[in-house]
């Protein structure tokens, strides 16, 4: 029988308890120094000011003096206050159009841009790269192709003699305008689509056709539950970041005309750096917080019903 190494068997042998607490205590000291930078970050910039924002919440500050405790009054003035109000149903409004609309148009972009056709990178490239200009930049542009007397927008329409629109000018189809701003940066979305769909097996279709399914059928039976799980993923992405719609209404209206693109974001920037309301703007930024949560919440719980998971159950 043939003997092994000394060195083999002394590598099998069990460590010493003491010598494997301090190889344990040395590894969980280089994962903290790993993770540091990350979790000093995070309590600086994230976990800080939100505590921060809580206790503002309860007081009056301006800035310029002490906060003064007042309690739960900035919460009740939540209620009362007309503004409020009407920055949640322009932000509601904007929301409950503009992600389904966005979604349809990334999906439908992404279907077309998962073929097999000539320059297939280069329209990729195109279609994706307006979600990456700058928001000061694309705010420009389209206060040039909006402008009602020389914008391109009212070019086309008078070439195809159909009526002018005041577009962002006015408070009927300020929003309007707003959501049509809203599908030129798709190409984030599209991209997460076309990731998903060449993540499903090809094979799937191969079987559907086969079986003599047409191209809604295949689509309806195998490309809509495969990428159930990305939709729900855009959807929840789209909604959070359409309640947090602010640089293109601050800087193309400034929350008019009539308040009619005044959204809750650009609301509490008044309050709090404008109206020096630092108290009401923390209050009505948890007010935003809560309802972010709860229709994420609301989409997770109502994915069990529509959510496909290739590996079974996701929990």
């Amino acid at each position: 029988m043939a003997k092994l190494p000394v060195s083999s068997v002394v590598h099998d042998l069990p460590l010493p308890q003491k010598r494997r607490s301090t190889l344990k205590r040395r590894e969980s000291i280089d994962g903290y120094l790993f993770i540091a930078p990350w979790l000093i970050g995070f309590v600086l910039w994230v976990a800080g000011p939100m505590i921060a924002s809580i206790v503002l919440s309860l007081m009056r500050w301006d800035l310029l003096g002490p906060p003064v405790w007042i309690g739960l009054r900035n919460y009740e003035t939540l209620i009362t206050n007309q503004l409020v109000g009407v920055t949640l149903w322009n932000t509601a409004y904007y929301t409950f159009l503009s992600v389904p609309l966005n979604l349809l148009a990334a999906l439908a972009m992404a279907l077309l841009l998962n073929q097999r056709i000539m320059f297939q990178s280069w329209f990729r490239t195109f279609f994706y790269l307006p979600s990456v200009m700058p928001a000061v930049a694309n705010a420009v542009l389209w206060f040039w192709i909006l402008n009602p007397d020389v914008g391109l927008a009212n070019q086309l329409l008078r070439m195809l003699g159909l009526p002018e629109s005041q577009w962002i000018w006015h408070p009927v189809s300020s929003k309007p305008s707003f959501i049509l701003m809203g599908l030129w940066g798709i190409g984030n979305t599209m991209v997460i689509f076309l990731a998903g769909l060449q993540g499903i097996p090809q094979s799937l279709y191969e079987v559907a056709e086969i079986d003599g399914a047409s191209w809604w059928q295949r689509f309806r039976a195998v490309t809509l539950p495969m990428l159930s799980p990305v939709i729900l993923f855009n959807l929840v992405i789209g909604i959070i970041g359409s309640f947090q719609v602010f640089t293109s209404a601050y800087l193309l209206t400034n929350g008019g005309p009539q308040n009619s693109t005044l959204f809750v974001v650009l609301y509490l920037y008044r309050l709090g750096f404008e109206q020096f309301n630092m108290g009401f703007a923390s209050a009505l930024a948890w007010l935003l917080f809560v309802i972010i949560l709860i229709f994420t919440l609301i989409q997770l719980r109502l994915s069990d019903a529509w959510v496909y998971y290739e590996g079974g159950d996701a929990k």
